[in-house]
């Protein structure tokens, strides 16, 4: 560990791990699915609520306190929970109480933990599950149901689009199979559950349709209007999205009460994640059957509400965005950044890297929504993410981003 390694993921990883606590505080999401969120949805090795337990929420809050002191940036400011942690002598887990409750360094249940007979059931029968779309996304997401036992029905613009998702997964399989994760006696069932369509009149009887078609909010509300016509009473209506309101694809139909969000992570078939995005009018038994759903199918789900960013992109995003102003202000170079995440805070990749994974160009898409829907100065996009994506520079994608892959 150096001083400067240190001092630069302090910067960085305080206030993403400030966001967790208000998240969680303000009652978006439970602790378990804020941190199963960030474990799964970015491969981190611990939860930012059990960190801060490991660390100590004192000396957080005393961190964060200095650096609210030298920034005046409210983000900084250490979450009121923190705050009465501390005061209650629930320092984290040395302390056996923290943010959760430890016996011998080791999480017990508490009243907050679920309990055994809490799992969620399916409340609504699901054995054919449409999706609409063609692209990576839906494609890994026929894959997933296909491979689960699930007959899917799933819709394309032509004949050469459907085909082309039968010959990705074909290709997937062959390659599991050649890894010794799949068995090839399988594969012939899967391909077997797999009914390409283009008209979208073929998924009247399905049970459930995902869709994961352009990040559009027009395309996605005149989608969801005509799902609505063609699909059978009681079939429930997913929508992938990762940033636009699922209350408008909701609104757009006759049955609010069966509209969801269903954010898968990419690729769909290698990543564990779900978040299970309620509206105001979801109805319960709706969300519980997903909930149960996303688990038959060999994920994680996690449960929270429809606003901008759900878990996942609202803690990570303005940390990627902290890291770009960070290097504005030239003390450190993008890789010495990166770098030193990857060394102190245990991330798998440095923002840079991610930032340029993500692609640029999405990565400013989910800032200034975070920013017009929290309305905070301090998520306000980085100067040098708004020029990168203004120069083409988008990521690997483009083969030049904030790194160069020429």
């Amino acid at each position: 560990m150096t001083a400067a390694n240190a001092q630069i993921s302090q910067t960085l990883v305080l206030p993403y791990l400030n966001h967790a606590v208000r998240m969680y505080e303000e009652g978006y999401a439970s602790r378990a699915d804020i941190d199963a969120g960030m474990r799964f949805g970015c491969g981190y090795p611990v939860g930012p609520l059990a960190t801060i337990d490991a660390t100590g929420v004192d000396v957080v809050r005393d961190a964060l306190a200095a650096r609210y002191a030298e920034t005046g940036d409210p983000l900084h400011k250490p979450a009121d929970l923190l705050e009465k942690l501390v005061a209650e002598g629930r320092t984290g887990r040395a302390a056996g109480r923290g943010l959760y409750t430890y016996a011998d360094g080791e999480v017990v249940d508490d009243e907050e933990a679920p309990s055994a007979d809490s799992a969620p059931q399916l409340r609504h029968q699901i054995s054919t599950v449409g999706v609409v779309g063609t692209g990576t996304m839906a494609s890994g997401i026929v894959e997933v149901f296909a491979k689960a036992g699930y007959d899917v029905v799933y819709v394309g613009r032509s004949d050469e689009k459907v085909a082309g998702v039968r010959a990705g997964i074909e290709k997937s399989l062959d390659k599991a199979i050649a890894k010794g994760k799949f068995e090839e006696s399988a594969k012939g069932d899967v391909l077997a559950r797999l009914t390409p369509a283009t008209s979208r009149e073929a998924l009247a009887d399905v049970d459930l349709v995902v869709e994961a078609i352009a990040e559009d909010l027009a395309v996605k509300t005149e989608l969801f209007a005509d799902l609505d016509r063609i699909c059978r009473a009681g079939a429930i209506l997913a929508t992938t999205t990762s940033s636009l309101p699922i209350t408008a694809c909701a609104d757009a139909t006759s049955r609010p009460e069966a509209v969801i969000g269903m954010h898968f992570f990419n690729p769909a078939p290698v990543m564990k994640l779900v978040e299970v995005v309620t509206t105001d009018a979801t109805a319960a038994d709706v969300d519980e059957t997903v909930r149960a759903l996303c688990k038959a199918v060999g994920k994680v789900a996690v449960s929270c509400g429809d606003r901008a960013g759900f878990i996942v992109n609202a803690l990570l995003f303005p940390y990627l965005n902290d890291a770009v102003k960070l290097a504005e202000a030239g003390e450190h170079d993008l890789t010495t950044i990166d770098e030193a995440i990857k060394a102190e805070a245990g991330f798998p990749m440095g923002p840079f890297q991610l930032l340029d994974v993500v692609g640029n160009d999405v990565s400013l898409a989910i800032q200034k929504e975070l920013f017009e829907e929290f309305k905070e100065p301090g998520l306000a996009p980085a100067a040098t993410l708004e020029q990168v994506v203004a120069e083409g520079r988008l990521g690997r994608k483009t083969g030049k981003g904030f790194h160069d892959y020429s």
